[in-house]
């Protein structure tokens, strides 16, 4: 199975990268860390090179960040809460969580866009908020592509250091490869069936 995904990624080469990373940052189960920490992986085993694996990835996950800039900067807070209430449940969140973000966001500045590319909370969702509050473009796009060249890198030094690590014992790097990938699909799975909106569960609580 380990070798499956480390074969997939190397056959899809940059470009393949490229579109995990966007779509990782829009469709929730596919983990970054599995992605570019196999990135990582293939630079030690000489398969992919540093530089253009950091560059062409981080540009997926600026893409990905975009598309939910550009869906709060177009649509506005009137015809996007609509569509946050039908399909809140396969994003695990609903209108108060926006709302909630929106106020982070507007109480910390843009230099949130930044700095949450480090963090495992609202690192995606904040693009929305920011969207929301129409946050000059160019200054999005520098300050997610900024933050998330850093976080890439860490990522692909880590993928290479662990390979290098683990270069005798193949079982456990699957394991880890497996294991990750396992945990972020399970736990995508258990949020959407267990998910209920915040007006169901202020209803619990009452009750």
């Amino acid at each position: 199975m380990d070798q499956f995904i480390i074969r997939a990624i190397e056959q899809g080469g940059y470009f393949g990268i490229f579109l995990l990373m966007a779509l990782e940052n829009v469709i929730p189960p596919i983990p970054s860390e599995v992605i570019m920490g196999i990135g990582g992986l293939l630079v030690g085993r000489g398969v992919m090179e540093f530089w253009p694996l950091l560059l062409i990835g981080t540009l997926g996950t600026t893409l990905g960040n975009w598309f939910w800039f550009w869906l709060g900067d177009s649509y506005g807070y009137r015809r996007l809460q609509p569509v946050v209430d039908r399909w809140g449940r396969w994003l695990t969140v609903d209108w108060e969580d926006i709302v909630r973000a929106q106020l982070f966001f507007t109480r910390h500045g843009h230099w949130v866009i930044f700095f949450l590319r480090f963090s495992p909370f609202l690192r995606t969702i904040i693009s929305l908020p920011a969207g929301l509050a129409h946050m000059p473009k160019m200054k999005f796009f520098i300050f997610t592509f900024a933050g998330s060249l850093i976080w890439n890198a860490l990522l692909i030094k880590g993928g290479e250091w662990l390979g290098s690590y683990l270069a005798e014992s193949q079982e456990m790097l699957a394991w880890i490869i497996i294991g990750l990938t396992g945990v972020a699909v399970l736990g995508y799975i258990y949020r959407v069936v267990t998910w209920v909106p915040r007006a169901g569960r202020d209803q619990q609580a009452d009750d």
